[in-house]
């Protein structure tokens, strides 16, 4: 196959001239299938002219259809941003357009037959009202080129030639982001590469936690003050390059990735709903290591509905007592500070009673893992996400000062947890596509080694089209997700943004880990290959921080209100 541009725009399938061109004016075809599902679906659910969340239950395979649909054209939308930011600075390659192609041919075929939501459930455009006519624009002119061309295997073929030609570089195609957001992502690879990735297996296989040195050696790097402002002891750096920190260290080991989502989450909790003397005490402890926080919200048989959160806070002496019962809570035994949820309004039933704590606890051993009177805890074996450990968390009589009511005012808690969701949704975006990509580098490298029947598995076209769509994937979720930050940095309501990218993102790191797997086939399937922990890893992301399906409602919610 010739290698200059104008002989592969020859090859069949390949639409390398103009591709912006088409791509673009696919984009308002796709604009117009998600108009007329909007407005379908909004029959669906309204009641008296208003959206009724009853019926939204009742339609909730529409409802949550729409949510993908929506989370496809944004996706579109963000990678044709990319594609022309790339041209424009003469850097959008062959590597970048096949992408790019393949991205547009993959989904527009979706949007017409079927948007796959997860592994057993496909939502189709009938599923939201839609009659055969509302297709018609997808199969005629750009989006029926690039339906019909832009994913073909040989397509898939030349863009796995060329991974294999640029195996060095550190991720399929350019990223788009500024040389400062890359020396980020290359100083962080080279820390996963060096202290993450050779020990990440035997401490998952072992169950251990993650080295307090390596916690250290992160608070060193700045890892739990990425994003506090500078005058609070932080670098005071953006959203976006919290998401490469996320994404290269949960590449090394998503344990090491997450560390620092709970100080993520406990200093937005901080800096949006804390005084003034809570900023200046706990910011710079967190932004400097010195005390691990951990986020306590969930509780027993309630899971994403926070509005039934029985555990109850009472006023004693100017302190609160708490009590009641916590569950899945990450890495409680090592922190030093819980942002604690609870119950301050006894006569409520809802999120209006809802505080929020910042509840000090002395750190554990494994000798003695909850040693603070009031406190019990136990831990909760898992698949995957090891690291930092799972516990279940029993409160009697746990006492915290007055002062570390967040904010000063009860009652407000629920309302301070909202906004920290664009911000979290976002980082566990950039773990997803860590791990994405975790299983993309074994996978490539297992069918470049391995060889059947004479011939490596990668020249094998099933086994290449799997390793070119979980690069193509990656880079759509990675686009969304850059965006989301942007839009964050720029002080942008993103929340619908973030849930997309956090929909997608998760998804595509479960398909990257699946058939990474079934690249290795039966070695894959043995706990001494890396890619078995990936698999497990990769699972959690379609779990926490809302489930799929959660996600999904609250997209749709936001879409048709």
């Amino acid at each position: 196959m010739a290698h200059d541009g104008q002989d592969v725009m020859r090859e069949p399938g390949l639409l390398l001239d103009d591709l912006l061109g088409l791509t673009g004016a696919a984009l308002p075809v796709v604009d117009a299938v998600l108009d007329q599902a909007r407005q379908s679906v909004r029959a669906m659910v309204e009641e008296e002219g208003r959206v009724s969340a009853r019926l939204i239950d009742t339609h909730q395979t529409a409802a949550h259809g729409l949510a993908w649909l929506a989370t496809y054209a944004e996706a579109l939308r963000q990678m044709q941003g990319w594609a022309g930011r790339l041209q424009a600075q003469g850097s959008f390659g062959e590597v970048e357009a096949l992408i790019h192609q393949i991205a547009f041919g993959e989904y527009l075929n979706q949007i017409a037959g079927g948007i796959q939501m997860n592994q057993g459930e496909v939502i189709r455009l009938a599923d939201l009202g839609l009659g055969a006519g509302a297709s018609a624009g997808l199969q005629s002119g750009a989006a029926a080129t690039l339906a019909a061309r832009g994913n073909t295997q040989a397509v898939r073929s030349r863009l796995v030639e060329l991974m294999q030609e640029r195996a060095a570089e550190i991720t399929v195609g350019r990223c788009g982001l500024d040389d400062e957001l890359e020396m980020i992502r290359e100083q962080f690879r080279r820390y996963a590469v060096d202290r993450i990735e050779p020990h990440a297996h035997d401490w998952h296989l072992k169950d251990d936690y993650i080295p307090l040195e390596v916690i250290d050696e992160l608070a060193e790097m700045g890892v739990f003050g990425l994003t506090i402002p500078e005058n609070l002891g932080g670098l005071g750096l953006s959203k976006a390059s919290m998401c490469v920190v996320s994404e290269e260290l949960s590449r090394g080991y998503i344990g090491v990735g997450s560390l620092g989502t709970r100080s993520e989450i406990a200093a937005e909790l901080i800096l949006a709903g804390g005084t003034d003397a809570q900023k200046e005490k706990w910011l710079p402890l967190i932004a400097s290591g010195q005390i691990l926080p951990t986020a306590v919200f969930t509780e027993p048989n309630t899971g994403s509905d926070l509005g039934s959160l029985r555990t109850r806070a009472v006023r004693d002496q100017g302190d609160y007592l708490i009590t009641g019962n916590k569950t899945w809570i990450t890495h409680a035994a090592r922190a030093h500070v819980m942002t604690l949820l609870a119950r301050t309004d006894p006569a409520s039933s809802d999120y209006k009673g809802l505080s929020m704590f910042l509840a000090e606890k002395e750190p554990g051993t494994d000798a003695d893992p909850f040693p603070t009177p009031g406190m019990t805890g136990g831990e909760i074996e898992v698949l995957g996400y090891r690291g930092m450990k799972e516990f279940e968390l029993g409160f009697d009589g746990f006492r915290v000062k007055g002062e570390n009511l967040l904010g000063g005012e009860e009652g407000r808690g629920f309302k301070q947890l909202m906004e920290t969701f664009e911000s979290a949704r976002i980082q566990t975006a950039a773990r997803a596509i860590g791990v994405a990509q975790s299983a993309l580098d074994l996978g490539l490298s297992y069918a470049q080694d391995r060889k059947q029947f004479g011939r490596a598995l990668i020249e094998f076209p099933r086994v290449s089209g799997k390793l070119a769509m979980m690069a193509v994937e990656l880079m759509v979720a990675r686009q969304l997700t850059y965006f989301s930050a942007r839009e964050k940095d720029e002080g942008i309501r993103c929340d619908l943004e973030a849930g997309m990218a956090k929909l997608l993102g998760a998804r595509v790191a479960w398909a990257a880990a699946d058939n990474a797997l079934q690249i290795h086939g039966g070695n894959g399937f043995a706990l001494e290959y890396k890619i078995s922990r990936i698999l497990c890893d990769a699972r959690i992301l379609n779990i926490f921080e809302g489930a799929a399906e959660i996600q999904a409602q609250v997209i749709a919610r936001r879409l048709l209100g």
